[in-house]
């Protein structure tokens, strides 16, 4: 097996463990609430605690990786975080689970901030965006198993097992990488710190960062509200009806593979901006109170989200080379903006949906959308770099 096809097969696998594990417990809210005695508020931080110690933990393992290297960390984070998800299904207290999701989302950071930094080393440059686009596809299938498996499993079992059957796609999916993942050839340590100023004042890199919190706020915004609005008039479905809804979630991994492609053939600046266009499709797509429009508005959303995300997050790393900026600090970077796009759009949108409804969310998720759509059109008039040798 080629390096690329070995590289590309392992670092799936490491993101479908990573958001596998991640989101583990949303399809497991009102089980947790009911069990631990907590509100459907409070639940939720089961899901919160972990990506606040991920987001936060980028900033950390993004630099520390250019000193020890990116497949000890990759190893070493997948494998911790499976352990942790086994210790989670027997937390005997509520307080006790949120301190090891917490953890989780600790030991969860080592793989997102290196991931790409570590493809853009080892492959050859022409085949860049495509293995960035195979790492997101793997994420967005891992999104979607994490709350599938857990549900599923859960239902018949409870939720202790429902947990314990992620951890353990998370151990399978570590043994698949600690044997396909190659080693690192062309990893060259250096201290980070010397050029982090970089990271922070390329024109190019900040509107890559605002897209990335941009395009995931706008997503977040719909995924979080659209379970209420299901299961309210007109639809009135049962919550486990809606939550069929992450079915759509393999829509992100074709367009993310399929848009990686696209992007080695045709350049990043070309595909980028259609994947905010289909964004926005997707999104109006989902006003009509039609059920099966509704849905197919999420489907083309989610393709169009992970064409955005996957193209721009495999871009970070190629930018800051061409910089001079150590690539996984970028990398970490972008995904703390990514992250707390995240979690600042997605408080907002249970406001917009107290406030007015459905087109309250829309109208906000657009706003992002559209910024987004702006930054990546700024981008077609900055200069590509050429690679600066050190």
């Amino acid at each position: 097996m080629s390096t690329y096809r070995r590289a590309g097969l392992a670092l799936f696998a490491a993101g479908v463990a990573t958001f596998a594990l991640l989101y583990s417990t949303q399809a497991l809210l009102p089980e947790l609430s009911a069990t631990f005695g907590v509100t459907p508020a409070q639940s939720s931080w089961s899901l919160s605690v972990a990506t606040l110690g991920l987001g936060v933990t980028l900033l950390i393992t993004g630099p520390l990786s250019e000193r020890l290297g990116r497949t000890p960390l990759i190893h070493l984070s997948l494998g911790l975080s499976a352990i942790v998800g086994l210790t989670c299904a027997i937390a005997p207290n509520w307080h006790t689970l949120l301190g090891l999701r917490l953890l989780q989302g600790i030991t969860l950071a080592g793989l997102p901030a290196v991931a790409t930094a570590y493809l853009r080393e080892e492959l050859p440059p022409n085949t860049h965006a495509r293995a960035a686009g195979l790492y997101i596809g793997g994420t967005a299938l891992g999104g979607m198993s994490g709350r599938l498996i857990t549900a599923a499993v859960a239902e018949s079992y409870g939720w202790r097992w429902g947990l314990a059957a992620v951890a353990v796609v998370g151990l399978g999916c570590a043994a698949l990488v600690l044997v396909l993942l190659p080693a690192s050839k062309n990893f060259v340590a250096h201290p980070a710190a010397t050029m982090s100023r970089r990271a922070f004042t390329d024109p190019a890199l900040l509107s890559l960062y605002g897209i990335g919190a941009l395009s995931m706020g706008a997503f977040v915004a719909v995924s979080n509200v659209l379970g209420f609005r299901l299961t309210n008039a007109p639809f009135l479905l049962s919550a486990g009806a809606a939550g069929m809804i992450f079915l759509v979630y393999p829509m992100g991994a074709v367009s993310s593979t399929v848009s990686g492609r696209l992007a080695d053939r045709f350049g990043r600046r070309a595909v980028m901006p259609f994947g905010c266009l289909l964004t926005a499709a997707g999104l109006l797509l989902t006003l009509p109170d039609n059920l099966v429009i509704t849905v197919a508005g999420l489907a083309v959303m989610t393709a169009g989200f992970f064409c955005v995300h996957g193209v721009a997050s495999g871009w970070v790393p190629v930018r800051a080379h061409a910089g001079g900026v150590p690539a996984a600090q970028a990398a970490s970077l972008y995904l703390f903006a990514y992250y707390a796009g995240s979690s600042l759009t997605g408080n907002l949108a249970g406001a917009a949906w107290s406030h007015g409804a459905w087109p309250s969310v829309v109208l906000l998720a657009a706003v992002c959308v559209l910024a987004s759509g702006l930054l990546a059109a700024s981008l077609r008039r900055m200069p590509t770099l050429v690679p600066q040798h050190h």
